[in-house]
């Protein structure tokens, strides 16, 4: 009934609009436009909107829209007290559909205060119509359509909540809530950046996430496809990365690492790289991995004082992975760049030589030992709160000295200069034996 009635309105819109250009601004009778504009202008003045409405219907009925912008502002406002005092459903519904037609007729007519009549008429439709989600969600479309960015943002939160309605009720798909979603995020994009955006963003997030109309497979289902289609597509690219970073659990898949990695290529950064680290290091591609995050540390713009964390966190992983030369440059670079990271680069450095297992005779197989104990010393002195845990290395590496008659076989005793090579690493210590 309430399309029926809106198109017939919108016959009469049409019809008098057509009529207003070929007879003037006040219509074929003028003289009863301009006689009613004034009888009820008087009225509405001091207020008594009783006496002030059938003077308003009179002239609405009888003026063009072209007018006077009062007379469709003003009967907003009457129509609204008419809808507060309504009692009848019909007759509410009535009146709800002339409030909103007022809205369009002076979009249509004054080009000027399109956006804000535009935006009035989501403000009216998300206060006055509760029950009709396929109508709010066609209009608000509409009015999203024309307003763009300046639509008002409770207007896609409404949107959006309509939207998501529908879905549950089997009348819009997955797909259909998820480019409702993203539309309004692109609009949010195009704002202004103040706190009441901000806010309302917030807002829309919050109610899409809570939705759960977006679960990791239905993006996946939804995006894969899109992707192999266009590859190359950033906009679609970045919806992606946003989409399924958003989604709990939905970033340990190859349509999430893609579109990152094309991300990465085509706009490199040092967050994009240690981003692809993490995602490789949860995948076990370890070299991928060590590789990316080689990579954020040789970014231009990554800040100074990450540079030691990223150096001890790759030593750290490369331990992990066997990869033991490659975290002994690390956990040193580590050292030498953040006194902060030293006593814990020292301590892994340690660990390091102490698991390394050299080849070779009685003291170069045990050698490592004497290298291990002395980044032990250094860490715990350079880091107090080590102290325990290097002690109890210390202790466990040091049943592993040569005896000392073996280190005389070669020529060798206590305190004696020794460089170790072993495992790709090297370092200069000092012979220790078995007391």
């Amino acid at each position: 009934m309430r399309k029926i009635t809106l198109a017939l309105l919108a016959i009469g819109m049409a019809f008098i609009g057509t009529k207003a250009s070929a007879q003037g601004k006040y219509g074929a009778d003028s003289a009863e436009c301009i006689k009613y504009l004034s009888y009820y202008v008087e009225y509405y003045k001091t207020k008594n909107y009783e006496e002030a409405l059938p003077n308003w219907r009179k002239a609405y009925s009888v003026c063009p829209p072209s007018a006077r912008e009062n007379m469709l502002i003003q009967g907003s406002t009457l129509m609204q007290k008419e809808i507060a005092k309504a009692k009848d459903p019909a007759l509410r519904q009535a009146r709800i559909d002339t409030l909103l037609t007022l809205q369009d007729q002076r979009a249509a007519t004054y080009p000027k205060s399109k956006v804000k009549a535009l935006n009035n008429k989501g403000l009216y439709i998300a206060q006055y119509i509760k029950d009709d989600n396929k109508f709010i969600y066609d209009e608000l479309n509409k009015i999203i359509s024309e307003n763009q960015e300046q639509t008002l943002p409770n207007i896609f939160l409404l949107d959006l909540n309509s939207a998501i309605s529908l879905f549950k009720d089997d009348e819009l798909t997955a797909e259909d809530v998820i480019n409702t979603y993203q539309n309004a995020i692109a609009m949010f994009e195009k704002m202004e950046q103040n706190d009441d955006n901000a806010r309302a963003k917030s807002d829309l997030e919050g109610l899409f996430i809570g939705s759960k109309v977006a679960s990791c497979e239905n993006l996946i289902s939804l995006f894969t496809p899109r992707l192999e289609a266009a590859p190359e597509d950033m906009d679609l690219i970045t919806n992606i990365v946003r989409m399924l970073g958003s989604t709990e659990g939905c970033q340990n898949n190859d349509l999430f690492l893609q579109a990152v990695t094309t991300m990465h290529n085509n706009q490199p950064s040092s967050n994009s790289a240690y981003y692809l680290y993490k995602l490789h290091s949860a995948k076990d591609n370890a070299e991928l991995a060590v590789k990316y995050l080689e990579e954020a540390i040789a970014s231009e713009d990554i800040e100074e004082a990450s540079i030691a964390d990223y150096q001890l966190e790759l030593a750290t992983y490369c331990v992990k992975k066997g990869m033991n030369g490659k975290a002994f440059e690390a956990a040193k670079k580590a050292a030498e760049l953040s006194p902060a990271n030293a006593g814990k680069a020292y301590y892994l450095i340690g660990t390091i030589w102490g698991s390394t297992r050299c080849s070779g005779n009685e003291v170069t197989s045990r050698a490592n030992y004497w290298v291990a104990i002395d980044y032990l010393q250094k860490a715990k002195a350079a880091d107090s709160s080590l102290t325990e845990d290097c002690n109890s290395l210390i202790g466990s590496y040091s049943v592993y000295f040569p005896q000392k008659a073996d280190a005389f076989m070669y020529d060798l005793s206590d305190g004696q200069s020794y460089t170790v090579n072993c495992g790709g690493m090297h370092a200069t210590t000092t012979v220790r034996t078995q007391k």
